[in-house]
């Protein structure tokens, strides 16, 4: 579809929860935004959600759909061999930082992603301080610079290594008081109104986080993820409520997958395909009523 003329929404936060490949879901509502021609003056994204944040501030539709389809079938995109190899079972040196390279498989429009106005914010938590991370313009002047921090939002523990920058050690952004969900960092940039995209269905409430006992042998050098992860379901389930209160006021519009057909760790092409499918056409249907929310109609 051909792309509109754009229009800025400055006086609202584009807010991108995470969710690994359930982002195959929400990079469909990236591409509408983008074929609608709408920009938002502030957008952030925790995990999947900052590669969500980064296509989307690059304008680039083709990215947004292939970083969560067809990418899974890359020979390189991980597996228990580069699990082994201490890699992570998804390579994220490779997927982040290696393929955003010309050439390679995921090409990154760097220039468009600087010269997009909007305000950016990606978020990482810091596994020794145990403290939320936001980082902004300011922390990303080379490409290297921002594939790294999105590389270290979306490192899920245990299963991927964690990230050093600057001396810091970081994991995924998900863990932190904001559930991964970014209201927070919206809000303390000075936002009051949110387009915010979910990857899990209204009705879902996150259980608690087993085998503690595991989780603190193997982060002994950094007690605060384990203290994190046993938090994370309330800190979690309390920001999407806080999110419902905000759209009863008229605070927010949540887009919520009417049903989420994969999980985050889904490599199924087929399925991922159908998932960005069915993603495309509800933010389709749903456009009139986003353009209405932002003021747009």
């Amino acid at each position: 579809m051909e792309q509109q003329p754009r229009s800025l929404v400055s006086d609202t936060a584009l807010v991108f929860e995470g969710g690994g490949m359930r982002a195959s879901y929400t990079s469909g509502l990236v591409v509408t935004l983008l074929e609608a021609g709408i920009d938002l003056g502030w957008v952030g994204g925790i995990s999947a959600g900052a590669s969500n944040t980064c296509n989307t501030l690059s304008r680039d539709a083709w990215r947004a759909r292939q970083s969560f389809t067809d990418f899974a079938a890359d020979p390189r995109f991980g597996d228990w061999r580069s699990f082994a190899r201490g890699r992570g079972w998804f390579d994220a040196e490779y997927i982040y930082e290696q393929t955003s390279l010309p050439d390679q498989a995921l090409p990154f429009d760097f220039e468009t992603f600087l010269a997009h106005p909007a305000k950016v914010r990606i978020g990482a938590f810091d596994a020794l301080s145990g403290e939320q991370v936001y980082w902004g313009r300011d922390d990303l002047a080379t490409m290297r610079d921002l594939m790294v921090r999105v590389r270290a939002s979306s490192t899920m523990p245990v299963v991927m290594p964690p990230v050093t920058i600057d001396g810091r050690v970081y994991v995924d952004g998900a863990l932190g008081p904001s559930g991964g969900i970014p209201l927070d960092a919206a809000r303390a940039d000075g936002l009051e109104k949110f387009l915010v995209v979910l990857t899990q269905e209204r009705g879902y409430v996150k259980g608690r986080q087993r085998g503690q006992g595991f989780l603190r042998r193997h982060f002994r050098r950094f007690p605060a993820v384990p203290d994190a992860m046993a938090l994370r379901a309330d800190r979690y389930n309390a920001v999407r409520e806080e999110l419902w209160e905000l759209e009863a006021s008229g605070a927010a519009y949540p887009f919520v997958p009417e049903r989420m057909p994969v999980g985050n760790g889904e490599r199924d092409i087929t399925k991922l395909r159908a998932s960005y499918d069915a993603g495309l056409a509800q933010a389709r249907r749903e456009l009139p009523a986003i353009r209405d929310f932002l003021g747009l109609a």
